[in-house]
């Protein structure tokens, strides 16, 4: 006897054996993509890295000019053919993605690109971090491997000629040449002075296109009245701007320079290349320049300073005060050549304190000395989320309680 199934059953059998076959088929499909994407992935990776290791002349020469952008690609090109026997359209891909490699920044590329992206943490192969519109957050994008992070670390190395190793497992570095809207300041430290066996990566990204002081008021860090003074008492006297990491210390002294007058001579000595200009005739810039290990010429802030005081210049700017350049800054300002830097301090009082202590490392003055000749700095300025918070008014030296005499002149209302 012949058992038949109800139709209903019968129907609902062949829908779910239709399903079967194709989601095996969709897997099997998504399988196939995935294995494409995979080894075009491998390929773009092991040409980068030949061009990193054994054909990093050519990418050395393209980089200091020596080797066109069209030579270099064409050279490319040519060795894609040669060892990676693939179709001619998959050759011109792998050139494509290569090229979008190397004249950009691989996966970092859209983080670069986003105008409200101003830092990149990269702390581990997949954990990227971002500093956004003031917040910071994970990125939505990863490497793909701790060997692709490595590689990539290589390859902005070989990019901007630095030399990474034991001998120089701390770098810091500044591109100022890929990207058409920002300057890139790279800081980089390797696993040999990391807890954790992965490189630690850090991007600022420095706007080509600063703000200023119309901006800044229009931007809340300070109004009118405010930015009218700071003009008036830069062009006229010393100034220390201090505050915290991100406050605006950087982006006030940008604006600021830019508002003296055509005829003032102004010198620029910066560790990287944050400070730039975009009006002002006469204005030189000097960044330092760290010894590679290997090679050990270098220059520092205090060589740098040491060439400002000898300079015939009206303005002598440091765009961030460490260590021993501070007492080169103080004597400038000391003997009548006006000044102006940021430092890192949570308070004007401590900004002082702080540039004292980095006199005091290369200098036989005393500390109440060197305070005394302090009171040349008569602007102090102090920064708080991107907003002026206080300026204070030096007023001079109280020989009776060895100390400055500041007088604040602004406060923020209601702090």
């Amino acid at each position: 006897m012949r058992l038949f199934q109800p139709k209903s059953q019968n129907r609902h059998a062949v829908m779910e054996m239709q399903c079967t076959v194709f989601f095996d088929c969709a897997k099997k499909e998504g399988a196939k993509i995935k294995t494409e994407y995979d080894a075009s992935e491998s390929l773009l990776q092991t040409l980068v890295e030949e061009y990193t290791t054994r054909k990093q002349q050519s990418l050395m020469q393209m980089k200091k000019g020596q080797m066109s952008k069209e030579t270099f690609l064409e050279e490319a090109a040519g060795y894609i053919a040669e060892y990676y026997h693939r179709s001619v359209e998959e050759d011109k891909v792998l050139l494509r993605e290569f090229e979008e490699y190397i004249f950009g920044y691989s996966r970092l590329s859209p983080l670069i690109d986003d105008k409200n992206v101003s830092d990149i943490r990269v702390v581990s192969y997949n954990n990227i971090r971002v500093k956004k519109k003031g917040r910071r957050m994970a990125a939505a994008i990863a490497f793909a491997s701790p060997k692709e992070y490595r590689q990539f670390i290589d390859y902005i190395a070989t990019k901007n000629q630095v030399n990474i190793s034991n001998l120089n497992a701390i770098q810091r570095f500044t591109d100022n040449e890929s990207h058409p809207d920002y300057i890139l300041r790279f800081t980089v430290s390797m696993p040999l002075v990391n807890t954790y066996d992965e490189p630690y990566l850090c991007i600022r990204k420095i706007p080509r296109v600063f703000p200023q002081i119309r901006d800044l008021i229009e931007q809340e860090m300070l109004d009118r009245g405010t930015a009218e003074l700071l003009i008036s008492r830069f062009r006229e006297s010393s100034t220390l701007i201090c505050g915290g990491n991100s406050s605006g210390k950087t982006t006030l002294l940008n604006a600021l320079k830019e508002t003296l007058p055509d005829d003032c001579a102004v010198l620029v000595a910066q560790q990287a290349d944050e400070l730039t200009t975009m009006f002002h005739p006469d204005m030189m810039f000097l960044h330092s320049l760290p010894g590679t290990g290997e090679q050990q010429v270098s220059y520092d802030l205090e060589h740098i300073s040491i060439a400002g005081l000898t300079m015939d210049v009206d303005f002598f700017i440091i765009g961030e005060v460490k260590g021993a350049e501070a007492i080169y800054l103080l004597n400038a300002a000391y003997t009548g050549q006006i000044c102006a830097a940021t430092i890192h301090a949570p308070s004007a009082e401590k900004a002082t304190s702080k540039l004292v202590d980095y006199c005091m490392a290369q200098s036989r003055y005393s500390r109440d000395e060197l305070m005394k000749m302090l009171d040349c700095f008569k602007t102090v300025i102090f920064m708080e989320h991107y907003r002026v918070k206080e300026i204070f008014e030096c007023k001079g030296w109280d020989e009776t309680g060895k100390q400055l005499l500041y007088h604040k002149i602004y406060g923020r209302s209601g702090e």
